[in-house]
């Protein structure tokens, strides 16, 4: 399966270049952008751009296209999207702030969503 593949060439990627706190989020019943996040911690803001440059490196190798990566040197986050699997690096102090962790475990899925209409 793509996804499987995707998330171990990602996790071996962060892995490679020491990653921080990596943390997996399955959001296939919350959203149908992505199935998986993946948010991983660097330790500076070229620590942050180096995981996700060499993310992108690997990913083409295998003969995956990023989709698209957001951010860039300098930055605090960036956001690498492999399609089925997103890849959020981020500094501490943002990934602190917007704590997408905690965001993303409070959205009802869609079944919840689903039974609180029909409830209503």
């Amino acid at each position: 399966m793509q996804i499987d593949t995707l998330k171990q060439l990602a996790l071996d990627a962060l892995d490679e270049l020491k990653a921080r706190d990596v943390t997996q989020l399955d959001v296939a019943k919350l959203t149908d952008v992505t199935d998986l996040m993946i948010i991983a911690s660097g330790t500076s803001t070229r620590h942050v751009s180096a995981l996700a440059q060499n993310l992108v490196e690997r990913a083409k190798q295998e003969g995956y296209r990023p989709h698209g990566v957001e951010g860039g040197d300098n930055a605090d986050w960036v956001l690498v999207d492999l399609g089925d699997v997103l890849v959020h690096v981020m500094l501490p102090e943002a990934r602190a702030l917007y704590d997408l962790e905690r965001l993303w475990a409070d959205l009802p899925s869609d079944a919840e969503t689903l039974e609180r209409t029909e409830l209503s």
